[in-house]
Parts: C-alpha cells; structure tokens; sequence
C-alpha cells in the first residue's frame, strides 16, 4: 500500500473511533410509560407507592439500558429488555419478590436480622449489599463465593 492510501485509511479508522465515541452514553429522559413492558410490570407490583423523579433511557454503541429513581433515592436500572439489573434501595430493603429465594434464605439464616439493601446481577453473578455493611457474591447457582465487608 502506498503511504497515501494508509494515512487516509488510519484518518477514517480515527474519525469512526472519535464518530462511535461521541455516540456512546446517550442519556436521555423519558416517561415511565416508554419503558419496556416488563420493567413497568415490577415497578407497579414492587414500588406502587413510590413516585418517580427520573427515568432514562442510556443509549450506547451496542447496549441501551434504562434507569429509573425515586424520589426517596431508590433506584432501578434495566437491561434492554426491561429485566431488573440493579434495584438500590435507600429507605428500605429491596421487595423480597425480586431476591432469588435461595439467596433469601441464605441471608435469612446467616445473618439474621439484616437487609438486602442492593441487589446487582449480570451473566455470571449476583451480588448483594446487607444493611450490616458486608457484601456477598453468588454465582449463578446461588453458592457463596465471595464476601467483603
């Protein structure tokens, strides 16, 4: 190739980098009601009585999420498809219908009297925040596999 044709062709590289940069983290707010289906079935069965300050969409290269938070500081984030990812609870603990049953349990019988302030989950892993301070890791078959305090 002749030095031209590699100059321009690493100014385009660089241009389409700088082009996909700029794009990445779109934040735009947007009405409850824009939000997927299934992420407005769990904040009206789980947080009925709480009153949304903001919701948004977050557009990215490839992934689009959403996040919702409450006026008391509780705060939802949804995938693309409206499955919770993230719920933070500031007031209270987290609706006991969206903690998997096993890691309930587990809290439940090892920490009694503590609560699930935050849940967090991706492919690999759950991670949750007690009221105690400690934070616990599960794989995705509910077994302990990291604790931190």
């Amino acid at each position: 190739m002749t030095t031209t044709l590699k100059t321009w062709m690493l100014a385009l590289a660089c241009f389409i980098t700088f082009s996909a940069s700029a794009q990445a983290d779109n934040e735009k707010p947007i009405n409850v009601t824009e939000l997927p289906a299934t992420a407005q079935q769990v904040i009206s069965k789980n947080f009925a009585n709480h009153k949304v300050a903001l919701a948004k969409v977050e557009s990215g290269l490839i992934e689009k999420s959403y996040d919702v938070i409450f006026t008391n500081g509780d705060k939802l984030e949804f995938d693309r498809n409206g499955n919770w990812t993230e719920i933070s609870c500031k007031t209270s603990s987290v609706p006991s219908a969206l903690v998997p049953s096993a890691i309930a349990q587990y809290v439940s019988s090892t920490y009694p009297g503590t609560l699930i302030l935050q849940i967090e989950r991706d492919r690999k892993e759950y991670d949750v925040e007690l009221s105690s301070g400690l934070e616990i890791t599960f794989n995705k078959k509910f077994q302990v596999i990291d604790i931190d305090n």
